[in-house]
């Protein structure tokens, strides 16, 4: 599979595939959204809106533009089956994962992430996942559907099994699903401050990184298809990747930005940021 260069690519991520050690590619695909739709469109915003933002991250006193990654653009998705869209994801983060390069995953609604983590489980049997999202997403099925933004996170346990997956910020859900969470996973509610009790116990495994940006407060976040009242703030996510990309990240994605909601482009600007400094976080990792 060759994979080209987006015409229109994230800012500072124009590097040559052959050298980059992230590769970027979008997941616009909504099809099981189950409140309001519109996450398709946030791949393209992000890249758009990204224009506006410096290079130069101040956070971490780094450059983009030091870092070797590659936008591939945006998959082609069907967008009236899931099963074949997770298809397609599952096959450019194989690609992607076979050349020992780092998937960035840009959504769409969380259920993208599914294909993703099952292409990086296939590499990385030991895989462990750290998810933030203001929602439980641990239905086994969610209106008959077996693969919906409702049972993402349940089909990734389905994979990787008991205490490997750990939720942070959660604060919708069925009961059963919160049962369920607390006997299998680990699950903090509201807020995400024992994250640093967690980090040195996963030590050198390889982990997985999925941020449903619905995890902050709508105040900071209204772009979103299923706002939740609560949550963390911008400054607090920021400081929760940073930490986690010392971690030994083998995959990571940021979905759920809707931009229609957000007329005044704020969401998207902060969608744009949340990318930008995870792209220099993991590759700052990458080079120790």
């Amino acid at each position: 599979m060759e994979m080209n260069k987006n015409v229109q690519t994230f800012v500072g991520c124009d590097k040559e595939y052959e050298d980059a050690q992230i590769v970027i590619f979008g997941a616009p695909f909504d099809s099981t959204t189950s409140y309001r739709p519109g996450t398709r469109f946030a791949s393209q915003a992000i890249r758009t809106e990204s224009i506006g933002l410096e290079t130069y991250s101040p956070y971490q006193d780094y450059d983009l533009v030091q870092c070797s990654v590659f936008d591939s653009g945006d998959l082609t998705l069907p967008f009236g089956s899931a099963e074949r869209a997770l298809e397609e994801i599952y096959d450019h983060t194989k690609h992607i994962l076979s050349d020992d390069k780092v998937p960035f995953m840009i959504g769409g609604e969380h259920t993208v992430t599914f294909g993703a983590v099952r292409a990086v489980y296939e590499k990385y049997p030991d895989l462990h996942i750290i998810h933030f999202d203001a929602h439980t997403d641990l239905r086994d099925t969610y209106y008959g559907e077996y693969l919906s933004h409702a049972t993402v996170i349940k089909r990734c346990y389905d994979l990787v099994g008991d205490g490997k997956i750990f939720s942070f910020g959660i604060r919708s859900g069925a009961r059963d699903e919160f049962i369920f969470a607390e006997q299998h996973n680990y699950i903090e509610k509201n807020t995400c401050e024992t994250l640093m009790e967690i980090i040195p116990n996963l030590g050198e495994v390889p982990v997985y990184l999925t941020v449903d940006l619905d995890v902050l407060d709508p105040s900071h976040f209204p772009g979103t298809g299923t706002p939740e009242a609560g949550g963390i703030t911008f400054t607090q996510l920021l400081d929760a990747i940073l930490h986690i990309s010392h971690l030994r990240i083998v995959g990571m994605d940021v979905n759920e930005l809707a931009p229609i909601y957000d007329q005044s482009g704020a969401s998207t600007a902060l969608a744009c940021k949340i990318t930008r400094e995870s792209l220099i976080a993991l590759s700052k990792n990458r080079l120790r």
